[in-house]
């Protein structure tokens, strides 16, 4: 006995039999019954959703001698003909082998004649997309205007690719791809009627890797059959596959948040001691990077996920750890390897290169690799980690060396030290306002953007006066306050040797610069006198006014 693959005994028989396409079959249904057929369809979808199955069933309902609910009985002499290819009512041809002029106008010359079994006579043109543009403008003529007892039924997986033509000539129909739980449930109703004990787990994974066609999964469900035999485990389907488990994978991505170029190697070279596909790995971390991506977009996530709640309750705690900037740089690196490593002949170090990219983001040159190194620096910031871990020499154990960016870090976060009584040397100030102005830039280019529109006014012991012309109110007011206005007389007090306070004020207010000045005596003499009362104690001093 001739052995039959599983996705042609299994295909449907009925609009019922046909997976998650209820919008189209039951369109269809509703055309037969009001006799409202039209005389060309067009089914556009990806690969294993149905598309030929429907043009079939459709082809048998509607010459169907004694139809059952508005379905093909199966069991006429016609539909029993059809199935078996011996009736010639029902058309089917492969426009991918047959896709030329002269191909069409063979076509167009038996359209002439009337079904010799049937009501009517059914064109099926698989894979349309193919055909020339010649054969397409040989079809148009005789779609748009067949006999009344010719229907037309062009299938595809490219619909873009047909002529606008004939794309308006035809009733379009979009397949979906079929859910996983849809899959997995006709896939068990397959395995019990043929006596296979199955895990749910292992249907889930058949599932998740047929990519929503359901060809692919009865064609994966055969493949392990054969292996198994009798009874499908998890284990088995991943030994077929050559994917790995969802441990494996939470392990590597684990290594990778944490940073442990070592652990996320090891776990490459048992990938590859395994002799696992290297490409069917990438795809799977990219889904599940992708999952980690949906529990950072919802937090229900029934029907966004397809995995058992210990594993959806992984991922949560999972995405956690990490930052959706870094999810997303993963998912960029990983889809960009997919598409080299399928025509690298070392596709292994492709892999390596990018996992260490995901371990240590320094080495990602990208946009995203240097967002998610700054994000990685504002959360120690705000943890209170300013400083890092630094190697020091066995003989300066003793005395503490920073970095460079540590000693701007700690300058940015050190309030100004206590304003000196000293009075500031105006002319030493104005020599070296062009070089404050490039350590400014240097540290925070923010702060010099709105610093370089003034220029030193004047002095009044400690306090500096910096004018701005009329029109940079703006920059007068983001110079004068908080932050920048610490971070400014934080680098002048450096630069100068001195503790340093500023005032920013506009050019019209320059006439009342002496009062400002006066104001800023005043207020420090007020300040001066206080510290004397403390000293001394208010009985011991007494104040003249002069």
């Amino acid at each position: 006995m001739t052995y039959i693959a599983l996705y042609r005994k299994w295909r449907p028989k009925t609009f019922e039999d046909v997976i998650g396409q209820e919008h189209i079959t039951q369109t269809l249904k509703n055309q037969i019954k009001n006799d409202s057929i039209a005389h060309a369809y067009l089914f556009c979808g990806t690969r294993g959703t149905g598309k030929t199955s429907t043009a079939k069933i459709f082809a048998r309902a509607v010459n169907c001698s004694n139809p059952i609910d508005l379905n093909p009985c199966n069991q006429c002499d016609v539909c029993i003909g059809i199935q078996h290819e011996t009736v010639m009512d029902v058309i089917e041809i492969d426009a991918a082998s047959n896709n030329g002029v002269d191909d069409i106008r063979e076509l167009r010359e038996n359209v002439k004649y009337p079904p010799t079994n049937g009501k009517y006579k059914v064109y099926i043109i698989d894979e349309v997309h193919m055909l020339s543009t010649g054969a397409f403008n040989a079809l148009l003529k005789t779609l748009e205007e067949p006999p009344h007892f010719v229907i037309f039924i062009l299938a595809t997986t490219e619909p873009h690719k047909i002529p606008a033509t004939i794309l308006s000539r035809c009733q379009r129909f979009d397949f979906k791809r079929i859910r996983e739980d849809e899959m997995v449930k006709s896939l068990s109703h397959i395995c019990r009627e043929m006596n296979i004990h199955t895990e749910e787990t292992a249907l889930r994974l058949i599932a998740r890797n047929a990519d929503g066609a359901m060809r692919d999964a009865l064609s994966l469900l055969d493949q392990c059959i054969s292996y198994c035999v009798d009874q499908i485990t998890y284990d088995d389907v991943i030994g077929v596959l050559g994917t790995v488990t969802d441990e494996f994978i939470f392990s590597l991505v684990n290594a990778a948040i944490a940073g442990d170029s070592k652990a996320a190697m090891e776990n490459i070279e048992a990938l590859i001691g395994a002799g696992k596909d290297i490409q069917q790995f990438i795809k799977d971390l990219i889904g599940h990077y992708r999952n980690l991506l949906m529990t950072k977009a919802s937090q229900n996530l029934e029907g966004i996920i397809n995995l058992s709640r210990e594993n959806i309750e992984r991922l949560k705690e999972q995405g956690n750890r990490t930052d959706t900037q870094a999810i997303i740089r993963a998912i960029h690196i990983l889809s960009e390897v997919e598409v080299n490593a399928k025509w690298s002949s070392q596709p292994r170090i492709l892999l390596e290169v990018a996992v260490l990219k995901l371990c240590q983001p320094m080495l990602d040159p990208s946009v995203d690799g240097l967002l998610e190194r700054i994000a990685a620096v504002e959360k120690k910031l705000q943890q209170g980690f300013a400083r890092g871990e630094i190697e020091i020499d066995a003989e300066e154990q003793k005395k503490p060396v920073e970095s460079p960016k540590e000693k701007i870090e700690e300058r940015q976060l050190t309030t100004p030290p206590a304003v000196s009584s000293k009075a500031l040397s105006f002319e030493k100030i104005e020599k070296l306002w062009p070089d404050i102005l490039k350590e400014i830039k240097k540290r925070k280019i923010s702060a010099h953007a709105v610093l370089m529109e003034g220029k030193p006014a004047a002095v009044e012991k400690s306090t500096l006066l910096i004018l701005f012309k009329d029109g940079f109110g703006f920059h007068k007011e983001a110079a004068g306050n908080s932050p920048n206005k610490e971070f400014i007389e934080g680098v002048i007090g450096e630069m100068l040797g001195e503790a340093v306070q500023i005032k920013c004020i506009m050019e019209d207010e320059a006439p009342k610069l002496s009062e400002a000045s006066r104001e800023i005596s005043i207020a420090e003499e007020d300040l001066e006198v206080q510290k004397i009362i403390e000293i001394f104690g208010e009985d011991l001093v007494e104040i003249i006014e002069e």
